[in-house]
């Protein structure tokens, strides 16, 4: 089975803003170059979609109310559906922080029929969670995902495996994974509209038009996709970037900007338990074009001092720009276990000061649900972005 969230960033906040249930709500942050990270289902019906720029968000539900993000408690919420779905099954694969595949070939006896379990899951995601989430079941990963979306919001479908062919075959060609829409346009250019006509069309001419990619459209049109269910337990990077509202020149934008990116992404690692030994710096210029820098750090980097550090080195060694910068991000790889990771040791005790007080402000955001504790340097940009006083 697939499930899925609905609207989960907007779910996790109207626990706390039951008021707004029934009105357009938009996930994001209303300025810049920012995009929307989640809609109600009442702002969807204005035209909002994930993705879409705030900008063209607000123009189009006016009306809307608009919550800035707040992903550390998106995160949190994220794991509680992760043990909940593992206390179902053991084989799980997430796909997001809200969606996953599960395998609950293994629960039959235990729980009783797919729908009987797709039931409890939702019954179980709506009472401990407070939100709700949509749940496809069929034989393979590909129809379980289709099901899922087709009985959004709050729904459950089953699929059965003898009628799967049939039931495939009412939907549009956009249904099946990889038709985008560069895909569609060049499918429509062969009068092929639907996943019947994918399906009636000669696999040679689909190899023709698309490559490779076209015998493993064919084989979804007639429900073929044999992919197993592969549990995810290590996560294989941590990182984090930022689109700025002004391509920018500016060293101390940079720089600051790595500062809050480099705390984002330490606080995740240590969520995790985790620490890396390679740090990768990545820059987009103006003219979209990207490049990404890497290096090896010898030890196990899991506090925001260290990754900042390694960062703006690696910002240092790229010399003179030639371009503005649109976006900037940082990434540690090569995770383990903090466990096993190695540590550089040091004999200035400042190099341990700065990751004890970034524990100390895990502990704080773990008790009062935000980041309260964070950089002097970081206050003003904050501010701005959040307006003056508590929200």
């Amino acid at each position: 089975m697939h499930v899925d969230m609905d609207a989960f960033f907007v779910s996790v906040e109207l626990r706390q803003r039951p008021e707004l249930k029934g009105r357009p709500v938009i996930v994001g942050f209303p300025e810049g170059r920012s995009v929307v990270l989640s809609a109600s289902y009442e702002a969807r019906k204005f035209g909002v979609r994930s993705a879409m720029p705030m900008a063209t968000a607000m123009r189009m539900a006016p009306t809307a109310v608009v919550i800035n993000p707040r992903h550390g408690l998106y995160q949190e919420v994220s794991a509680q559906v992760m043990e909940l779905f593992n206390s179902i099954t053991d084989t799980v694969e997430p796909l997001s922080v809200d969606e996953a595949f599960l395998d609950v070939a293994g629960a039959l006896r235990r729980l009783g029929t797919p729908l009987e379990i797709g039931a409890l899951v939702r019954r179980r995601v709506a009472a401990d969670l407070g939100i709700t989430a949509s749940v496809g079941i069929a034989s393979s990963k590909f129809v379980a995902k289709i099901a899922s979306t087709r009985c959004k919001p709050d729904g459950m479908l089953l699929i059965e495996r003898d009628r799967t062919v049939e039931y495939l075959h009412t939907l549009p060609v956009q249904a099946l994974w990889g038709v985008g829409a560069r895909t569609l346009e060049t499918l429509q250019r062969l009068g092929i509209f639907t996943v019947a006509d994918v399906a009636a069309t000669p696999v040679g001419v689909l190899q023709k038009t698309l490559g490779a990619g076209g015998r493993a459209l064919h084989q979804l049109s007639w429900g073929i996709d044999p992919r197993p269910v592969t549990p995810v337990r290590t996560e294989k990077s941590i990182g984090a970037e930022e689109t700025f509202a002004v391509d920018t020149f500016d060293d101390d934008v940079l720089t600051r900007e790595l500062l809050r990116l480099s705390h984002r992404v330490a606080a995740r690692l240590r969520e995790s338990h985790l620490a890396g030994r390679t740090l990768a710096l990545k820059i987009k210029y103006s003219d979209f074009s990207t490049i990404s820098r890497s290096k090896s750090m010898g030890a196990g980097l899991d506090s925001a001092g260290q990754i900042y550090a390694g960062a703006v080195a690696l910002l240092r060694a790229l010399g003179t720009r030639p371009q503005s910068v649109r976006l900037i991000g940082v990434r540690v790889e090569s995770l383990e276990s903090i466990e096993t990771a190695p540590l550089q040791f040091s004999l200035d005790r400042r190099d341990d000061n700065g990751r004890n007080a970034e524990v100390a402000g895990d502990a704080i955001a773990a008790k009062f649900g935000a980041a309260t504790v964070v950089p002097a340097r970081l206050l003003a940009s904050r501010q701005k972005k959040q307006g003056p006083g508590p929200r």
